[in-house]
């Protein structure tokens, strides 16, 4: 079995999820559940599919940016289309204006997403006509013609309002200005002209329901200023109008809120748990190796490698040395990334760059130092201060903890057979004792 270069490395692009949806890909997918604290992809599959079929359900996910949660997120709609369900799946970063986002925008990015959607698989819809008003009232605004006419497509003028809301910060200040004093009719509309309607339409094609995957709005926190920090949380804390629609829905939240005493109120007023995606664990809290999560670290490098190898066949040593010098080097990579996914694939990346497989410890060590070097110029003595103690505490508390020794990446969290433990990213970890 020969390694196919360029298809490995794209393969092994730290910015692209896995989707379970394209067959190519299929293979790539490695269930973690085993170490990731909780079967937490079955939990919310079966929310939907065996608890509540037939009710409106909510719910928050949440993970440190790059711990694979648009993957988990795409074998969900994998899983969910296999069973039945229309799944909506869409980056809220490609339409949104993430550093300033407002419910009124989530709503009709989520309605145009919907309407687009439906549209593409051939479900015909009547006319939304409250939508169509409420929009109708923003055509003055716009710096395009938009047809609201006998023409009108929803998902046509909606695209339209979110492109140029997301680029032209008045277009878009004005627009909600408009629009934020009528979310509740908005709101009504959606589930009145479009989610109800869609949903009968639906079962009468076979499908058992209508779900919704919001990914990426977890993002709001890493796009506004450090100065007003409390718009990471406005959309979940302040208001649950997101909540409201009457269809199954899935929210990615700010990773902020699960260190912040918002959480309680964020899962009282959706009226649901926030789910986290925790990091794959290399190492144990005690420091010992955690060795399912290397096997399993193994095991999503080398799906990569040999899609089509059985995952014994993966991992011995004659498709091993097709990429790495030897079995300890993929061993170092795995430990030294962390468990974090995208950490991985961009220290493996940077490898392929250099050179042709196999690569050697000394390329890997080479491109670990460069790393550790851009990571350790941003440690102030203050930092290196709470770096160790996490180090031999395994501890971590607060808003002002994150957002130091978390949010850069100085620190990560595990959980693993119902222990939860914290601690310092693999690559700073020889400069700890200097």
């Amino acid at each position: 079995m020969d390694l196919e270069l360029s298809r490995f490395y794209n393969a092994c692009n730290p910015m692209l999820p896995v989707n379970s949806a394209i067959e190519a890909e299929r293979n790539y997918y490695v269930d973690l559940s085993k170490v990731r604290g909780a079967r937490l992809l079955q939990g919310m599959e079966r929310q939907i599919t065996t608890l509540s079929p037939d009710k409106a359900t909510c719910q928050l996910f949440t993970g440190r940016i790059g711990c694979g949660k648009s993957t988990e997120l795409l074998r969900l709609k994998y899983l969910l289309e296999q069973q039945k369900f229309h799944v909506v799946y869409f980056e809220s970063d490609r339409v949104l204006e993430l550093a300033d986002v407002a419910v009124s925008d989530v709503l009709l990015a989520i309605a145009g997403q919907i309407s687009n959607s439906l549209e593409s698989k051939n479900v015909i819809m009547k006319t939304p006509e409250t939508l169509k008003k409420i929009l109708g009232e923003l055509k003055d605004l716009l710096q395009s013609p938009v047809d609201f006419g006998v023409n009108f497509k929803l998902s046509l003028g909606i695209a339209e309002i979110t492109a140029q809301s997301k680029k032209n910060d008045s277009i878009r200040r004005q627009i909600r200005e408009r629009l934020e004093s009528r979310i509740s009719k908005i709101i009504n509309a959606i589930n009145d002209e479009l989610l109800e309607p869609a949903k009968r339409q639906l079962q009468s094609q076979g499908m058992k329901g209508l779900v919704v995957i919001v990914d990426n709005l977890d993002r709001i926190e890493n796009r506004i200023d450090e100065k007003d920090r409390n718009k990471a949380g406005y959309l979940f804390v302040e208001r649950s109008d997101l909540r409201e629609l009457k269809c199954h829905v899935l929210y990615t939240v700010p990773f902020l809120l699960t260190f912040s005493n918002d959480a309680a109120i964020v899962e009282d007023r959706f009226g649901t748990q926030i789910k986290t995606l925790p990091m794959i664990p290399t190492s144990l809290a005690d420091g010992g190796e955690c060795a399912t999560g290397m096997a399993l670290l193994r095991q999503i490098v080398m799906s990569r490698a040999f899609p089509s190898a059985n995952p014994v066949q993966r991992v011995n040593d004659e498709l091993v040395t097709k990429v790495f010098d030897n079995s300890q080097t993929l061993d170092r990579l795995c430990q030294v990334s962390g468990g974090h996914v995208r950490d991985l694939f961009r220290l493996l990346s940077a490898c392929l760059q250099q050179e042709d497989p196999p690569i050697t410890r000394e390329l890997l060590e080479d491109t670990i130092a460069s790393e550790r070097n851009s990571l350790i110029k941003k440690i102030t003595v203050d930092e290196w201060t709470l770096i160790r103690k996490v180090h031999k505490d395994k501890q971590l508390s607060g808003e002002s903890e994150y957002q130091t020794l978390i949010r850069s990446k100085f620190v990560f969290e595990y959980e693993y057979q119902n222990e939860g433990w914290f601690d310092v990213n693999p690559i700073l970890a020889s400069k700890l004792s200097s």
